[in-house]
């Protein structure tokens, strides 16, 4: 189906369109989701709030860039503000132990899928770390990063992606790999 004719049918609201959108984009929108947030239902979560965004939406798409890339620049987006509602949830929960209200966070199970179809790690305890260690970057370096390394996109969808110039992304590209060089050399010094 030509692009522009299905993003028209989009529009008008039928629903063969959507039911085709779902079928072509879920695995796509699921897989990049885990890859920035490794929980299974967090992650169709923020799946489902996506194709939600993209219905809400898609009549203010304007065709400046391909469908799919609009589509993952959404979902980019809400997993980015998922966790920075987690972090602002985390601190939250430091501030109450500061206060005296203190609570356990148990983080022990939130990694439910490390077995990621871009990430080939042996070890779960290794994949644990990994994720770990990017979700410590930077918010644009763990964006580009996830992007090439996890979800394997080429730094021209990158750039389509996230509205940054080639260079820019070589750049946070080459920052993200050293800072998380850095962050899991210390993470072994730690454990042997």
């Amino acid at each position: 189906m030509e692009e522009q004719g299905f993003i028209n049918d989009l529009k008008a609201g039928k629903q063969f369109a959507y039911a085709k959108l779902i079928d072509l984009f879920q695995q796509k929108v699921f897989a990049t989701c885990i890859s920035f947030v490794p929980n299974k239902e967090d992650a169709e979560d923020i799946a489902q709030d996506v194709f939600v965004e993209v219905f809400n939406s898609i009549h203010k798409f304007k065709g400046n860039s391909k469908l799919s890339t609009w589509i993952y620049r959404i979902t980019t987006n809400k997993c980015l503000e998922f966790i920075r509602k987690k972090n602002t949830k985390k601190r939250f929960a430091f501030l109450q132990s500061l206060t005296g209200n203190d609570f356990e966070i148990d983080k022990t199970n939130y990694f439910t899928e490390i077995n990621h179809p871009g990430i080939v790690l042996e070890q779960k305890e290794t994949s644990k770390t990994l994720f770990l260690a990017i979700n410590q970057l930077p918010e644009a370096q763990r964006l580009v990063f996830t992007l090439n390394k996890i979800d394997d996109k080429s730094y021209k969808e990158i750039s389509e992606i996230t509205e940054k110039s080639i260079s820019s992304i070589e750049s946070l590209l080459f920052r993200a790999k050293k800072n998380l060089q850095k962050s899991l050399e210390h993470f072994y010094k730690n454990e042997n």
